[in-house]
């Protein structure tokens, strides 16, 4: 099929780009335009840089990184001690590592902190044994370290419950050698109401307990510099108190996932992956070249939402292949490219080594996937 038919069979849509017929299958695609857009609408969110930091575990990509120290951002959340190293090449000044350090990952954060000095990191803790191992190996090293005490406001998969303990942990933190305690950082995934109204209500709820955490922390004497909260889904609530740090993630290339389950949040799908049809096996059946390993399969189907083709149904999804059912069969051969948005985005990008940038239609570069392992490089 030549350029000018390929072109239109996807009638100028934001997906399409040319050039695409010429890379391999599958691959990740991403849109600097729409990108930039869309961290535009989280700093307006937001109000401003001042209280954001954005997670860079959905994409992982210094050029991403760089889109957002255009906008003036300066500080970062990440998942892994890889995307923090990655951050801190990008020149990022503070990164929170968010997650408590465990065994030799405590050794390679305090490596970070030695390696980058112009970066200020800072991680979490929940519990007061890790605490402990985290303040002997600074002591030994005479090296001063930041944490957050992490909050389990009814996710259940990390923090402390914010209940008396939690004050005592707080205030072992800030009474301990070579530690400053940054505050509190509350993460409330497990809130994901479709509703917007109902999901502040929960919102609220659930952070009702961290407030009253706040206030015995003041009552003790002590004081709390910062409060993160929340991810995407809350992230306007949280941003609408003013005094709170925000730390939105897939909002930056967004997914069929969020578009369907939050359509009040105003973002703009900025990643696809493009596929081929690489076989015919049955009556309205086709197979394409998108199997577990190039899009994230823990979700129950649709796991990519194809954009120029319709489905029935998903009829098998395995390692290298997914197969679909659909009532235009007939009108699609082998090698033909389909474009779909991933549900599931943040998993779904270090499936590949790199992206391909799409500016004005065309394929105009790749960015490296700096941060798909998980270990720092140094």
């Amino acid at each position: 099929m030549n350029f000018m038919m390929v072109r239109s069979r996807f009638k100028n849509q934001w997906y399409f780009a040319e050039g695409a017929t010429e890379i391999p299958s599958p691959a990740l695609l991403v849109y600097p335009d729409r990108i930039a857009e869309n961290i535009q609408r989280m700093i307006k969110i937001a109000g401003g840089t001042g209280h954001i930091w954005p997670h860079v575990k959905t994409h992982k990509m210094s050029g991403i990184i760089r889109l957002k120290q255009k906008c003036g951002i300066t500080r970062f959340k990440c998942a892994t001690l890889a995307e923090a190293e990655m951050v801190a090449r990008c020149g990022g000044e503070e990164i929170m590592l968010a997650m408590q350090p465990v065994g030799p990952q405590i050794d390679k954060f305090l490596k970070l902190q030695v390696t980058y000095p112009m970066s200020r990191f800072s991680a979490l803790v929940d519990h007061a044994s890790i605490l402990g191992q985290i303040a002997a190996k600074a002591a030994a090293k005479q090296q001063a370290v930041d944490v957050w005490l992490d909050i389990n406001n009814g996710m259940n998969r990390t923090g402390i419950v914010p209940d008396d303990s939690a004050l005592q942990l707080y205030a072992k933190i800030s009474n301990t050698p070579f530690l400053t305690v940054r505050g509190l950082h509350v993460y409330d995934g497990h809130i994901h109401e479709h509703d917007p109204d109902d999901r502040k209500k929960a919102c609220e709820r659930d952070f009702k307990p961290v407030t009253g955490l706040i206030h015995s922390i003041r009552r003790s004497g002590l004081d709390v510099p910062l409060i993160m909260a929340g991810g995407t889904p809350t992230f306007t609530i949280h941003a609408s108190r003013g005094d709170t740090e925000t730390s939105p993630g897939t909002c930056v290339l967004w997914d069929s996932g969020y578009q369907e389950n939050f359509p009040d949040l105003p973002f703009l799908p900025a990643a696809t992956l493009m596929t081929r049809i690489i076989s015919k096996p049955g009556k309205n059946l086709l197979c394409l070249d998108l199997g577990h390993k190039s899009v994230a399969s823990e979700m129950p189907h649709p796991r990519v939402s194809l954009q120029n083709i319709k489905v029935s149904r998903f009829v098998n999804h395995s390692e290298e292949h997914l197969v679909i059912e659909s009532p235009e069969a007939g009108k699609w051969e082998p090698g033909d490219m389909v474009f779909g948005i991933p549900w599931h985005i943040c998993p779904t990008v270090p499936r590949f080594r790199s992206a391909y940038t799409v500016i004005d239609g065309k394929i105009e570069g790749e960015w490296q996937v700096d941060a798909r392992d998980r270990l720092p490089a140094s």
